[in-house]
């Protein structure tokens, strides 16, 4: 039998931004993916705004994260790398398995396992499709 520790945690925040915010350092933290402050607030920001592709898009995150679309652009081209952000269309947005609507409250259920569950995991999947 699983033995499985539960921890709920609930945090209220003050706006979309921030929610997003957490989400995408959670995602960050989990994946190893090294995300700066700064790299996340564009990431949070461009999935609440739909794009960071359009001029009034790029001046409004500029001024409310006091930067630079020079910056942006870095940024952009990095998380192009890691597949955070996509291109469709010719437009920049952030990868759309990963965006949820900021506008609601999120609920993330994160599951850990060992390794060793993994390939139980799989014992479990093959025996399933053989029967």
């Amino acid at each position: 039998m699983e033995t499985q520790i539960v921890q709920q945690v609930e945090k209220s925040l003050e706006d979309k931004y921030t929610l997003a915010q957490k989400y995408y350092a959670i995602l960050s933290a989990i994946n190893n993916l090294q995300l700066t402050k700064r790299e996340i607030e564009l990431v949070a920001f461009t999935a609440v705004k739909g794009s960071i592709s359009y001029a009034n898009n790029r001046t409004e995150f500029c001024e409310k994260y006091n930067t630079t679309t020079a910056t942006i652009n870095n940024i952009v081209s990095k998380l192009k790398k890691v597949s955070v952000f996509v291109k469709e269309k010719g437009k920049i947005h952030v990868n759309p398995y990963i965006v949820v609507d900021f506008e609601k409250n999120l609920n993330l259920v994160i599951r850990l396992k060992h390794e060793e569950d993994k390939e139980a995991d799989i014992n479990r999947e093959d025996s399933q499709e053989a029967v």
